[in-house]
């Protein structure tokens, strides 16, 4: 009987050329053909970036990625390549960010003092607090409360994608996709975490819940959004960064306790 190929890949013989056989001119094909990919995350990620912050450098950390995909890859398992890749072009790009360390550190304090804001009034309350009470929670005006929202959205892009710990490689997203079973204490550790980012998402606002889902499950970008919503780009963006606050602070008191116990 003759072995059905894998409905899941496009161009099945190179990926057997290069897998069993180490054909490099196969594999060269392979990275032409998902170049697509990198240029996709690229310019996803490039939106809100400070204007210091090359493009072509993201593109290049992008293809390492790319060759780290394909090196790694086991196109026998049926998942999609695309998928598998984009996560992989993600993460190249984002560690090239954090390496380069391009958020200043005055906009890292006052991220951090949102997040831990949002996290003690939302313990206190057991709800979604609104922007009134967290401005006089940090004793500013709703005004300048937006205004720091807006300087810390150039950090969120990355936030859910940061590692949880850091010497860890798993990040908060990935809390959210299946992997193969592991071992019983990560087990535990892993659904309590996933568990306080599930109600960290039921507690946001309708609108946040929204740009969350389009931007990290549908691929859109924040421009994007915005036209589905009809709002204007810098609305959608302080959406994000409350989103992402919540949903760290959440993320940050679940594994405080976790270490705890």
């Amino acid at each position: 009987m003759i072995e059905q190929k894998n409905p899941h890949l496009t161009n099945f013989d190179l990926w057997e050329k290069w897998k069993l056989d180490g054909d490099i001119e196969a594999k060269r094909r392979l990275i032409e053909q998902y170049l697509p990919i990198v240029e996709f995350v690229t310019n996803r990620l490039a939106i809100g970036l400070p204007k210091n912050v090359s493009k072509d450098d993201l593109a290049s950390n992008g293809v390492m990625g790319l060759i780290d995909a394909i090196e790694k890859f086991d196109y026998m398992r049926g998942l999609q390549f695309e998928t598998y890749a984009s996560w992989r072009v993600r993460g190249a790009i984002l560690d090239g960010l954090r390496q380069g360390d391009w958020v200043p550190r005055s906009v890292r304090e006052k991220a951090k003092k949102i997040e831990d804001a949002y996290q003690k009034l939302e313990q206190q309350y057991l709800r979604s607090v609104t922007d009134q009470e967290m401005s006089e929670y940090l004793q500013i005006s709703e005004k300048e409360f937006q205004t720091m929202l807006q300087e810390v959205a150039v950090m969120s892009i990355c936030s859910l994608e940061d590692p949880i710990r850091e010497e860890e490689s798993e990040t908060r997203l990935s809390l959210l996709v299946d992997e193969k079973a592991k071992n019983p204490e990560y087990t535990v550790n892993e659904f309590y975490l996933k568990e306080s980012l599930v109600k960290g998402i039921e507690r946001l606002t309708e609108k946040e819940r929204t740009v969350i889902s389009l931007f990290y499950y549908d691929d859109l970008s924040l421009s994007e959004i915005a036209e589905v919503m009809s709002l204007s780009p810098s609305r959608i963006s302080q959406l994000h960064s409350k989103a992402i606050l919540r949903l760290r602070g959440a993320l940050e008191k679940s594994r405080t306790q976790l270490l705890q116990n």
